[in-house]
């Protein structure tokens, strides 16, 4: 529909995700929606809350794996900043953990992208009346799996472990001494039931605890 026969008052949407093509794709099929105008478009997550409040959308539609700052961090972000704006996590992966996390960012939403736009709409729409929308079989594996067992420090020392880097470059990002990084990577290498530290990280961003 064109946008001069668009409702007064449209759904106003900003859409952050980093691939260009699906990006592009989302913004022109939400576009079609007779009530919904997507009026921003972002790439990168660290851009999210700058766009929001220039654009002032009603609802953002983000991913979780972005360049710069990840959906599920911007999502707090917004909580504090655009506290109007309504967030729905919209992401490839379907990890219990981050929908743990996304509801812990004041998320009002949790959806896969292998749905049909149609849905996406319907849940932009029922977000910003207040209802909460996440992808059914999501929340029965997020009740199955149980909370996330790292502590916010230990979260920090692994994703930190990344990439080769030593106990003593994680002490120096981190701030932190180099004893106390071996006991928070040994607790998480014991909480994530893994041999190493390695296996730690992988078993944490698969399980959407990082």
């Amino acid at each position: 529909m064109p946008r001069d026969h668009r409702p007064a008052k449209s759904i106003r949407v900003l859409l952050a995700e980093d691939q260009g093509m699906m990006r592009g794709a989302l913004a022109l099929l939400l576009g079609m929606e007779p009530d919904i105008d997507v009026v921003a478009q972002v790439s990168a997550g660290d851009t999210i809350v700058d766009a929001a409040l220039t654009h002032r959308p009603d609802v953002a539609l983000l991913d979780i794996e972005l360049p710069g700052l990840s959906g599920l961090d911007a999502a707090a972000a917004l909580r504090e900043e655009v506290p109007d704006c309504r967030v729905l996590i919209l992401t490839t992966f379907g990890r219990p953990g981050y929908l743990r996390r996304a509801m812990e960012a004041g998320a009002a939403g949790f959806l896969v992208k292998d749905g049909p736009v149609e849905e996406l709409a319907v849940a932009v729409r029922r977000v910003l009346t207040g209802e909460t929308v996440i992808d059914p079989a999501l929340a029965a594996a997020a009740l199955s799996a149980g909370p996330n067992p790292l502590t916010a420090r230990e979260r920090d020392v692994l994703s930190a472990s990344a990439e080769g880097a030593t106990v003593a470059d994680i002490a120096g990002k981190l701030h932190l001494s180099e004893s106390t990084v071996r006991n928070y990577l040994s607790s998480a290498i014991g909480k994530t039931g893994t041999r190493n530290r390695t296996e730690a990280l992988r078993e944490a961003r698969q399980q959407g605890w990082l």
